[in-house]
């Protein structure tokens, strides 16, 4: 789904990701790479294939849009290093866009070990009159672009069944992106009339009626 913001074209894809069209960008929220193997490790019973899907849903992204540059906006990694670790290392030798992440409160590898494969980390970026953080923040007169709470929507249908989504929630001047891992879970917000949500239904982005 295409959206305006600030006179910018943005399109929403149902991986959770973000395509900033001017600036050939891709915006992504909170992979937790590491997570599952973390959970393996202390006996959860996670498939092992679902490693490589986090990788999958980057890469179609990547060859979808092309972009020229990658914002990670926080919670790249779930904690520290592990076998994972490899595995992005080596992804990120095959793709040669600039990749920047600004650290969430999960990123606790070492700076240094960004730096040695290319990634430039920061704890905020500003982009003309864009603002991007990993917790949602204000600022004034820039639109900030944020992740970590991992928003969701709940729907409910006259029969008391309950649908309950992802989404993008977009406030007047900022929007939270959906947590692009596997296995993060959601936080289900209550959008107030100002508030626009962009549920994720499957290989859709649909706008949800206000009413």
């Amino acid at each position: 789904m295409k959206i305006q913001i600030n006179n910018d074209t943005f399109i929403l894809h149902p991986s959770g990701a973000v395509f900033w069209e001017r600036k050939k960008t891709v915006i992504i929220s909170d992979v937790h790479l590491g997570k599952i193997t973390h959970f393996r490790k202390h006996g959860i019973a996670i498939p092992q294939n679902a490693i490589s899907e986090n990788f999958r849903k980057i890469t179609l992204v990547l060859d979808y849009f092309l972009p020229e540059k990658i914002i990670f906006l926080g919670d790249l990694f779930h904690s520290t290093k592990n076998t994972e670790w490899n595995i992005f290392e080596e992804w990120l030798s095959n793709h040669k866009q600039e990749t920047y992440l600004i650290t969430g409160n999960h990123d606790i590898i070492d700076e240094s070990h960004y730096k040695k494969i290319g990634v430039i980390v920061t704890e905020l970026l500003e982009i003309d009159n864009f603002f991007f953080t990993h917790h949602p923040t204000e600022k004034e007169d820039l639109f900030n672009f944020s992740g970590h709470i991992h928003p969701g929507i709940v729907l409910r249908g006259l029969g008391l069944q309950t649908l309950k989504l992802k989404c993008f929630f977009c406030k007047p001047n900022q929007i939270i992106l959906p947590a692009f891992g596997e296995f993060t879970g959601k936080y289900f917000l209550k959008p107030s009339p100002q508030d626009t949500i962009y549920a994720i239904a499957g290989n859709d982005v649909i706008e949800i009626n206000k009413d």
